[in-house]
């Protein structure tokens, strides 16, 4: 019997199939990878957004409460960053002690998918404000009633 010569090297076969586990692989990598930048950019705008937020609150605490009504200052647009990021507060008032509640949105678009942070707290006032404001619906009222007469 004439001995078969003994082969060196792999088949066709075992090529194509270590081929496609390799690119199987890459693949997943490369997915993982721009998955994982994805959430960095995400996260970047996450950021810069409550950085916003925190500029706002920054200005309001060194107003003050009362005094940042006054100014009727209530939304804007930031474009510091590399982004456009559109900000707006809202203000409430408590009835307790002066208290007012504080909601500052910020808003950005990143294509076309619309994002938003919203912060929430809670301020202490002097009353002062609303003061003022109370006087001056009282005297509007006394006002229409004088005309009328």
């Amino acid at each position: 019997m004439p001995n078969k010569p003994r082969q060196n090297g792999f088949t066709l076969i075992e090529v194509i199939v270590a081929s496609l586990i390799l690119c199987g692989a890459v693949m997943a990598i490369g997915a993982i990878s721009v998955r994982s930048l994805t959430g960095t950019k995400l996260n970047r705008q996450y950021e810069c957004a409550l950085a916003v937020a925190e500029k706002q609150l920054c200005v309001i605490d060194y107003l003050g409460i009362d005094d940042f009504l006054k100014t009727g200052l209530s939304e804007g647009i930031v474009q510091e960053f590399e982004q456009e990021y559109a900000w707006s507060i809202d203000t409430e008032y408590q009835d307790i002690d002066n208290l007012y509640s504080v909601t500052i949105s910020v808003s950005w678009l990143e294509g076309r998918r619309p994002h938003t942070v919203t912060i929430e707290t809670r301020l202490n006032g002097t009353g002062k404000y609303l003061e003022v404001e109370e006087d001056d619906e009282e005297e509007q009222t006394t006002t229409q009633g004088g005309m009328q007469r």
